[in-house]
């Protein structure tokens, strides 16, 4: 028989917040950090407005066509969005300040998000889906 443990681990889980939309997952976090993320959902909007926005794994997402087309999530310093889109030799020049890991771009909380990067991104995966 199996008994639940009390560990640290379990205690964060159970305080782990399950969202339900969009707004209340940007509400969560301060200011500085709200106002990036929604200038991230803003771009994407407007370079996509029949996406429909959805909470995946817990982070937002917008779906083009019943496919996931980008994600993007907050954090303490920064937001990013996943994934990073193949491009060109030149777009991947363009994000490599940004380029964090395999899959993630991320954005400094302390300057403004670049608009055009993220809409390179953006068109980059529009066009491999």
């Amino acid at each position: 028989m199996v008994f639940w443990k009390e560990t640290a681990y379990n205690k964060r889980m159970e305080q782990t917040q399950h969202f339900a939309s969009i707004d209340e997952y940007i509400q969560t976090f301060p200011p500085t950090t709200q106002q990036s993320l929604k200038s991230l959902r803003k771009i994407i909007h407007d370079m996509v407005p029949d996406a429909i926005e959805k909470i995946s794994y817990n982070i937002p997402a917008f779906t083009v066509h019943n496919h996931y087309l980008v994600y993007f999530a907050g954090y303490r310093n920064h937001v990013s969005i996943y994934p990073i889109p193949a491009g060109t030799a030149a777009f991947q020049k363009e994000i490599a300040p940004y380029r964090h890991g395999k899959g993630t771009v991320r954005f400094s909380l302390s300057k403004p998000v670049p608009e055009s990067v993220v809409r390179q991104i953006v068109m980059h995966l529009l066009a491999e889906r």
